[in-house]
């Protein structure tokens, strides 16, 4: 088969999916892309297919224009969203949306999560966005691909580094996330809807508006993600 490691890492993050409770049914999907060759290639859940009875071959394989390379079933129906954050964000190698209960809550009240911790300061260089609702003329002229569009313009608009801020809230829909790979974007939205949940209750409790201080955020992620980081090993 075509790019099997990548395929069981993509079986995997969707796999896990299901198992660690992030979207219930089949509602959520996991992709990676393989940049290697001359033409980069894309593996995807295929859509409506159900975590426990997905295998290996049931992935599909497009190129980022969406053209099937492998596979016989329908892709996910969010093909269009992950193939445009690929191509606009390059430095990208994995995607999972899903739509876990605390972040999706979040993204249904249209509001960004703000850094209320050093948990959130581990993996987010700032607030988790949220991005505009699509209009009228957005949805309906693609709503899968304008929902990428949106996320892209937001990063655009905030000069956001994708790989600081691994993930956002579509306004009135549900998350996506992203890394390095699918494994690194799995972890990604697990982390997102744990800190999405402290931030329910840490503002049910009266956490101050101004959020975690600037100085202890930098520390939290920098030390995890800067350029002289020391969490972890060599």
């Amino acid at each position: 088969m075509l790019l099997s490691s990548l395929r069981d890492e993509v079986l995997h993050a969707n796999q896990e999916i299901s198992r660690r409770g992030l979207a219930p049914h089949t509602w959520g999907n996991a992709s990676g892309i393989d940049r290697s060759g001359s033409d980069s290639l894309v593996v995807i859940k295929p859509s409506g297919v159900d975590y426990a009875t997905l295998r290996p071959e049931n992935l599909v394989i497009t190129d980022l224009q969406g053209k099937i390379v492998e596979g016989t079933l329908r892709p996910s129906s969010d093909l269009a969203t992950h193939l445009l954050l690929y191509r606009e964000f390059p430095t990208i190698g994995g995607i999972i949306h899903t739509h876990s209960e605390f972040a999706t809550s979040w993204a249904q009240a249209c509001r960004p999560i703000p850094c209320l911790g050093t948990t959130h300061a581990d993996y987010f260089h700032g607030p988790i966005p949220c991005t505009d609702e699509l209009t009228a003329e957005e949805t309906a002229a693609g709503y899968e691909l304008n929902t990428g569009a949106v996320i892209v313009r937001y990063f655009r608009q905030h000069n956001l580094n994708p790989l600081e801020i691994p993930g956002v809230l579509c306004a009135g829909h549900a998350p996506f996330a992203w890394g390095k790979s699918a494994a690194a974007a799995l972890e990604n939205a697990d982390v997102m809807e744990y800190i999405a949940r402290l931030a329910f209750r840490s503002t049910l409790l009266g956490a101050p508006e101004s959020g975690l201080a600037t100085h202890v955020h930098e520390l939290h992620f920098n030390r995890k993600h800067g350029p002289k980081a020391t969490y972890g090993q060599r």
